[in-house]
């Protein structure tokens, strides 16, 4: 449990129970319902889309069970891959080592997912269901990948009743205040003694990029709505989700005090650039070709149409 505040919106302290219920011992914690409500409303959104796709409902469910568990799968795997040390263990003999290593690395409940590993991992599944079902690629990921964004716009509240992926200080009206943040500054030697009181005390406080990154997806997800039946080639609104999100998440993860990282690289942040810079050529390359096509068909048509008239007349 933690305090949250925002004190440039006139928005007191506030408890944050991280606990939604409880199984008899078992807790089942908010970010977990958040995140199940999330994937559960990404489904319906891939079933409505799927009708505009002449696909199957019964091969969207496939796709969505597929998905899932290769997202997270993938999603864990790239947290513990950046943040292996903390997962070795070492010096307790080589099975035991192993198996507590082992057991480490599947604690999802302990925390410690990553959204691009998601991304790469619920991808995968996508070209498997595709070639099972003798369905094109590109509309598989056209349905899947805008989809993601309903599962990320609810995803990152459950960030927020966690008290995390906050960006760095600020005194910006809407700064988050919490003992968590001012720890965390602390401890990171962002803030000094009399900047962690600046905290508590609500004049500084961070950045709630949680907050940034979901509005960004929610304004990214309209603009796929809207353009969806209007879409020139397969695959066009996979690679709008992967350029949008790109952009959006490559400026946001320079803000946050907790990204993964290899030295002085953020990787999210590397890997966001990555797929901004390869999303936005192929969709010139892309609509390129689709205007092409389209002027050989009006050409080949017209051709047709005069043929067709010389023959009459």
């Amino acid at each position: 449990m933690a305090y949250v505040s925002f004190p440039g919106l006139g928005i007191e302290p506030f408890y944050m129970e991280r606990v939604a219920f409880s199984i008899g011992k078992i807790d089942v914690n908010w970010y977990g319902v958040i995140i199940t409500c999330g994937m559960i409303l990404a489904v319906l959104y891939a079933l409505w889309h799927a009708k505009i796709e002449s696909v199957k409902s019964d091969d969207v469910i496939d796709l969505a069970l597929a998905g899932i568990i290769s997202g997270i799968i993938g999603a864990r795997l790239y947290y513990v891959i950046m943040e292996w040390q903390d997962y070795l263990v070492t010096g307790k003999g080589f099975f035991r080592n192993l198996w507590e290593t082992f057991l480490g690395v599947i604690n999802i409940p302990g925390g410690g997912l990553a959204i691009y590993g998601g991304i790469i991992g619920g991808f995968f599944a996508c070209l498997v269901v595709a070639k099972i079902k003798h369905i094109h690629f590109p509309i598989i990921a056209d349905i899947a990948g805008p989809a993601v964004f309903v599962g990320q716009i609810l995803g990152r509240w459950g960030n927020f009743v966690n008290v995390e992926a906050f960006g760095g200080p600020t005194d910006l009206p809407w700064r988050m205040c919490s003992e968590v943040v001012a720890r965390d500054f602390l401890k990171k030697g962002l803030v000094d003694f009399s900047g962690y009181q600046a905290v508590l005390d609500g004049s500084l406080g961070a950045h709630p990029t949680f907050l940034y990154e979901s509005l960004w997806n929610l304004v990214g997800l309209i603009i796929i709505t809207v353009l969806y039946k209007k879409k020139k080639f397969p695959g066009q609104m996979f690679l709008l989700y992967i350029t949008w999100y790109g952009f959006g998440r490559m400026l946001i993860e320079s803000l946050r005090t907790d990204s993964l990282a290899v030295g002085d690289i953020r990787i999210s942040q590397l890997v966001a650039l990555a797929t901004f810079v390869l999303g936005t050529v192929l969709l010139v390359l892309g609509s390129r070709k689709a205007t092409k096509q389209k002027k050989i068909e009006v050409n080949l048509e017209n051709t047709n149409e005069e043929n067709t008239n010389g023959t009459l007349n």
